[in-house]
């Protein structure tokens, strides 16, 4: 069936429950006030502090948008592209431009605006909706979109070259559009995250939507009683496939903005969240401040809290063995995905499978998984090869990129370009990126190892490892590493740190610097490459 008529059961089974909250921190903060205080401010702004929506209203929302779209002409196979901020409209807005049989479009909120105009042309959109975060990046080229003929303002103060969405939408029908959608109908265009270079439009039908709601309820057991945390960005597979969950069972979901420690175990205690999806880079900010005394476990209400799950990148054991010593009841799972896998699940640990940490698990919930060499063979257990994986959210292709799509997608195996491998018990442990991978005399030195390594260091906040250009070895491993708040540490005491490492795997060059990752928690290394790269090249060929 379409994800969209799972959005329609739940208005007609749980219509006057709540689905969805909206808190913005940030606001709350300004205005110096209580929740409940706050609540009851009169003439209230868009983007209050706290919004709530019904299943009813969500459904509404979506079929009002639906029939504006299908007014203006988007038909079936067309697309729309949302660019927003997280928020209460984001999920309605997405779900109206399925009921059309369009396609959804999600853009990343980072991108500038040559990279928004890039992915509009590039998946070829017809309309667009954003939000007052955009007006200036839209003003920029919205006469350099030939191809979109309807943008739609979502907010105040609308821009003279956009419509209101909000206006428009009111004076719509809320009842469903007689559309008739099958599995295998496209349903999304979703763009790789960008750090090797352009993004890459990745098309996604129905039955892929579908199938992570089911491989998210298989794997962290979503019930009706359950609050889902949503922090990450709802552009990204991996925040919306696990709230698919929510979407599944029915149950209820909260998107924070904000990833301060204290607001989200604030959120967590007040609106009695049960499961949080956390980046690392986030459930690390929760544990220093918790060592630095500067939020308290008793200060909040956690007792319901029962998981907490966490992916987008490979996840250090020591954060988890941190992690457990706060919070020794929790469940904790981690997972693997990528877009073209429709995001977290096609491996995942098991919170049954605590006990091996540093994996990232097993074949999840109808998928299949294998570790290959460079000519597609399966390697035997132990030895490090690419994983590759095959299963019902596999992408329909790469949009408009055929030579793309036959270079990663082989008899319906999705080849992820990931190195890994496989233990005797056969959980698989990621080892890097297959262009990570750093080739210094001859031999293979993964950076993920260095770099779980090196986050054991009581002063180490961060750290990326990439390779630098080397005269006599062709490259060299170099660590940049992000210190914590008030942490001081040299050159010297790193490299003792590293002593007990294999020689040919110790970085041959510190740097004390940012690390910088994206909205969903990868390490920006192109953008390290590219800082450093340059430098160390210059340096290379001087010594020669």
């Amino acid at each position: 069936m379409p994800i969209t008529e799972i959005l329609s059961r739940n208005a007609h089974l749980y219509g006057h429950e709540k689905c969805l909250t909206e808190i913005n921190m940030d606001l709350q903060e300004k205005h110096n006030v209580t929740w409940l205080e706050y609540e009851l401010i009169e003439n209230n702004p868009a983007g209050e502090y706290r919004r709530d929506m019904t299943w009813r209203v969500f459904d509404e929302k979506a079929n009002r948008l639906a029939n504006l779209l299908l007014k203006r002409g988007i038909k079936k196979g067309d697309k729309v592209a949302i660019l927003l901020m997280n928020c209460l409209e984001w999920l309605p807005i997405y779900f109206g431009i399925l009921k059309t049989g369009a396609i959804a479009v999600p853009l990343n909120f980072r991108y500038t605006a040559e990279e928004i105009k890039y992915c509009l042309d590039l998946s070829e959109t017809s309309a667009l909706i954003f939000g007052p975060e955009f007006v200036d990046r839209m003003e920029a080229i919205y006469d350099r979109i030939p191809n979109v003929k309807l943008l739609l303002f979502a907010g105040e103060n609308r821009p003279i070259f956009a419509e209101s969405y909000d206006r428009l939408t009111a004076n719509c029908s809320s009842e469903p559009p007689q559309i008739e959608l099958s599995d295998e109908d496209d349903a999304a265009i979703y763009f790789s995250s960008g750090t090797t270079g352009f993004p890459k439009a990745i098309l996604h039908t129905h039955r892929s939507l579908v199938s992570a709601c089911v491989t998210e309820i298989k794997h962290h057991g979503q019930r009706r009683d359950d609050n889902f945390l949503c922090i990450p960005p709802l552009y990204h597979t991996g925040a919306k496939m696990h709230w698919f969950g929510s979407l599944l069972s029915g149950s209820k979901a909260v998107l924070l903005r904000g990833v301060k420690p204290e607001w989200i175990l604030k959120t967590v205690s007040e609106e009695k969240i049960t499961i949080v999806w956390l980046l690392v880079p986030w459930a690390q900010d929760i544990l220093d401040a918790l060592d630095r005394g500067d939020v308290r476990l008793e200060d909040y209400d956690l007792s319901q809290w029962r998981l907490m799950h966490i992916g987008a990148q490979p996840v250090p054991p020591s954060l988890i063995r941190r992690w457990k010593k706060y919070f020794p009841n929790h469940l904790y799972d981690t997972n693997y995905g990528l877009s073209e896998s429709i995001g977290p699940g096609c491996v995942h640990l098991g919170v049954e499978n605590i006990h091996k940490v540093g994996a990232i698990g097993i074949p999840g919930h109808n998928w299949e998984v294998k570790i290959t060499d460079e000519n597609g063979l399966p390697v035997s257990r132990g030895e490090v090869g690419e994983l590759v994986v095959k299963g019902p959210g596999v992408m329909k292709c790469y949009y408009n990129d055929p030579e793309a799509t036959a270079a990663v997608l082989k008899d319906g195996w999705l080849f992820t370009g990931d190195m890994a491998r496989m233990d005797e018990d056969g959980f698989i442990y990621l080892v890097d990126r297959k262009k990570d991978v750093i080739i210094s005399g001859g031999e293979n030195i993964y950076p993920v190892q260095i770099e779980d390594f090196l986050r054991a260091h009581d002063a180490i906040k961060d750290v990326a490892v990439i390779g630098l250009p080397d005269k006599r070895l062709g490259e060299i491993a170099a660590a940049i590493i992000e210190l914590k708040p008030g942490c001081t540490c040299t050159e010297e005491e790193i490299k003792e740190f590293c002593a007990p490492m294999p020689r040919y795997k110790r970085p041959r060059k510190i740097i004390f610097d940012q690390v910088p990752r994206n909205p969903t928690g990868k390490i920006e290394k192109p953008r390290l490459r590219e800082k450093y790269g340059a430098i160390y090249l210059v340096a290379a060929q001087t010594e020669r």
